[in-house]
């Protein structure tokens, strides 16, 4: 399944666990939404986006000029940002190097 995403960001949970937190905004006749995928375990350059490939084999299809919070996706960041060890990657990170 293909997820294309508002806008994104990556959370770094624990040592080596890497996960797009993805959102949507809402609009007339639906609200805002959130996903936190299962973990990234391949990245790929697909041009304009990114490809985040997740351990459920789930794809995030992110754009490139996407990356940040919205209030879409603001407060659960916000509270994983308060568990130990989870923290937000950099906007400028080279994603093909991540894993």
């Amino acid at each position: 399944m293909e997820n294309i995403p508002d806008n994104w960001v990556v959370v770094k949970v624990g040592e080596n666990l890497y996960k797009v937190l993805a959102g949507w905004s809402g609009g007339y006749l639906t609200s805002d939404s959130w996903k936190l995928n299962s973990g990234i375990s391949e990245v790929k350059d697909d041009g304009d986006h990114w490809l985040f490939i997740g351990e459920s084999g789930s794809v995030y299809k992110c754009r490139k000029g996407g990356y940040g919070t919205r209030l879409n996706n603001y407060g659960i960041l916000k509270q994983l940002l308060e568990i130990d060890g989870t923290e937000l990657m950099d906007g400028k990170t080279d994603w093909m190097k991540l894993l």
